[in-house]
């Protein structure tokens, strides 16, 4: 199914990666795209193979008027939970478009009032608009860059497979070497026994 605008009108799409990790940042992204942009590859970056999104970031960067991407960090996670770090890496990522946007179309169902601007929070937007799907996938690819770098400081932790999310392996890790300090002390790292 192709992507279309919300409204296209110098709207911008924001989205954030890694909302359920145990470690690592949420990533953000906004991104503004011109309006005689198409693809007909891009999707949700869940929907999509690594692959996909790795030849789809830099044509994303290239074509777009203007993106931000944004890292918040566990600890500031942890200050402020992860709803509202998520919701600050938006905001953030959208004060580095050079353009400001007449529009946002948030994916989900929460976001803040930005600047007075008019939003739409819409559920699974990643998999119906353009510019959500667009953030989508550069979020993803920056925070799946970022969990390399931090794989390179703690291998034992597999951040490059798992991207810090809560598999098994991860969280045996986590039992055997104890957390990090790129861990989110205010998730529940560890099931009760």
């Amino acid at each position: 199914m192709l992507l279309k605008f919300y409204k296209n009108i110098n709207e911008t799409g924001t989205d954030e990666a890694g909302r359920g990790c145990l470690a690592g940042p949420v990533t953000a992204a906004a991104i503004i795209l011109p309006e005689s942009f198409e693809n007909s590859i891009l999707t949700d970056s869940k929907l999509l193979s690594e692959r996909k999104r790795e030849l789809l970031e830099p044509l994303l960067k290239k074509e777009c008027t203007c993106f931000g991407i944004v890292h918040i960090s566990p600890k500031v996670i942890d200050e402020i939970n992860i709803l509202n770090a998520s919701i600050l890496g938006m905001h953030k990522a959208i004060d580095q478009l050079f353009k400001t946007p007449s529009y946002i179309i948030v994916d989900g169902n929460r976001f803040k009032t930005y600047k007075n601007i008019p939003h739409s929070c819409i559920v699974k937007g990643d998999s119906k608009y353009l510019s959500i799907a667009a953030a989508s996938v550069l979020a993803k690819t920056a925070r799946d860059a970022y969990m390399l770098k931090l794989h390179e400081e703690y291998p034992m932790y597999n951040w490059k497979k798992n991207k810090g999310y809560p598999t098994k392996e991860h969280r045996a890790a986590i039992k055997k070497y104890g957390p990090t300090k790129y861990h989110r002390m205010s998730f529940k790292l560890l099931p009760d026994n």
